[in-house]
């Protein structure tokens, strides 16, 4: 099984970009937290991170620098041939499924009805 759950907060804004298809690409790096080491120092990891189709699009108009997502998805190592002919591996997760963890107001953007997920702190209306 291959099954990637990540909780992080972008690094930049996302790259999204069209195939010559028509297909949505989004692409992002998220930094990870990794546990405390012993001295009280904090690390991450950053994760690139690629999303396509319909969750590209919504993650590409709704989402910016700074803010929590969880991804869901599956880890893909893949080679390919550098310009000086080195062979070179790129790791990274291809997303298919993401929740928003926070409202645009909650990190300094604008509110409104732009923000489509639901955050895991507010109550179900039923």
């Amino acid at each position: 099984m291959n099954k990637v759950i990540l909780l992080g907060r972008l690094t930049k804004d996302c790259n999204t970009k069209y195939t010559q298809t028509g297909k949505c690409v989004t692409t992002f790096t998220l930094a990870v937290n990794r546990p405390t080491t012993k001295d009280g120092e904090q690390q991450a990891d950053f994760v690139p991170v690629v999303l396509w189709g319909k969750v590209a699009e919504t993650v590409g108009n709704y989402v910016h620098k700074g803010q929590r997502l969880l991804v869901e998805g599956r880890l893909q190592v893949r080679t390919f041939e550098a310009n000086d002919g080195s062979k070179r591996w790129v790791t990274e997760v291809i997303g298919s499924h993401i929740e928003f963890i926070e409202k645009k107001e909650d990190f300094g953007g604008p509110g409104g009805n732009e923000y489509t997920g639901a955050p895991f702190d507010e109550e179900i209306p039923f």
